[in-house]
């Protein structure tokens, strides 16, 4: 089935092209993934991290004091951060006091440290991967990271610019309703299905990944 009909379906749910083309997220190009700083990344991976599952808004209206409180999510040194400092952050007031959560700082940044050794940066190695594989990065993300399973790697992807899909309810609904996704989402032949259905749809319509999936939930939301 041609997007393009998918397409003129968003168009008629929304109202118009310019109020489908007014809501398409912001794509990175390869030169500013790689020139983003290994701290920003291990900044909205947590950001993402905290908001699952949390009050989305609550997370963003503190994020100036999780910067604080984190001082900069410098990964170089969170890897190594010694737990006294996990154990006061558990008590402090600025951020959301989860300790789980947490926890996960230190082991992104090891993940970030790491790969940023062999790849030069963090930024570096997303710029290098071929978004026709995105499914394969979110295994990346989830075997070498802590709490990047379900939909939290694929929203932190969308916040730094890289271009992929989210498989939020409608892209899952929609999806579905074309007969494209019968496994569960947040398996790996369910991952393959999406990203089968992506990749034909890019060499069909030329658009960023992260275009498509969003005009597909406007045909539903």
């Amino acid at each position: 089935m041609s997007f393009f009909r998918l397409y003129e379906q968003a168009v008629l749910q929304k109202g118009g092209e310019s109020e489908v083309k007014s809501r398409l997220p912001r794509v990175a190009t390869a030169e500013e993934l790689a020139a983003l700083g290994d701290d920003r990344y291990l900044s909205e991976i947590t950001r993402c991290i905290f908001k699952a599952g949390f009050v989305w808004r609550v997370v963003e209206n503190k994020w100036p004091q999780f910067e604080a409180a984190f001082e900069g999510f410098v990964p170089l040194y969170w890897q190594q951060v010694p737990p006294e400092v996990l154990e006061q952050l558990a008590g402090d007031e600025r951020i959301v006091r989860n300790a789980q959560k947490i926890q996960t700082v230190p082991e992104n940044a090891r993940m970030i440290v790491e790969t940023a050794r062999e790849h030069g940066s963090f930024g570096q190695f997303l710029a290098a991967w071929p978004h026709a594989d995105q499914a394969g990065l979110l295994l990346w993300l989830k075997r070498n990271g802590a709490r990047l399973g379900g939909n939290s790697a694929q929203y932190f992807l969308r916040r730094v610019g890289w271009d992929g899909f989210i498989l939020s309810r409608d892209v899952i609904a929609g999806l579905q309703r074309e007969e494209l996704l019968d496994a569960s989402p947040t398996s790996k032949k369910g991952l393959m299905q999406a990203q089968q259905a992506f990749n034909r749809w890019h060499e069909e319509t030329g658009l960023p990944y992260s275009h498509l999936s969003r005009i597909l939930s406007m045909t539903l939301d």
